[in-house]
């Protein structure tokens, strides 16, 4: 008998799974977005696969958008809740942005953080 539990630094989901419709790279490099548009606004994601651990505040997640299995990094949350389906075996939660990457971050932060080639957005 066991458990199998995800830890994650990472929250990294597609838009059916939560990720925010306000964030949308094409306008955000014509007029990009800060933290502060989003200060007190709370997202939820839903049933991402499996059931996952990620670190609570004051520690950082990475927020990534994953568009057709390429990953998007888009800059720094506080995971405030995450709850367990298990029956259906999928995790669930709500966050705040605590910063968003510029788009020159965004280009960068792939390389910088994850290296995985099949992943790069860019």
């Amino acid at each position: 008998m066991g458990s199998n539990i995800e830890i994650n630094d990472t929250l990294q989901i597609t838009k059916e799974q939560g990720f925010p419709g306000e964030l949308d790279f094409e306008m955000h490099q014509q007029s990009p977005l800060k933290a502060d548009d989003f200060k007190e606004k709370v997202f939820e994601f839903h049933n991402k696969p499996g059931k996952r651990i990620y670190h609570n505040p004051p520690v950082r997640n990475f927020l990534v958008e994953n568009r057709n299995g390429k990953w998007l990094y888009w800059g720094l949350i506080h995971m405030l809740e995450v709850s367990y389906n298990a029956a259906k075996d999928v995790t669930s939660g709500k966050y705040k942005i605590l910063y968003i990457y510029t788009p020159e971050e965004m280009k960068m932060a792939h390389q910088l953080i994850d290296r995985n080639p099949e992943t790069n957005f860019f």
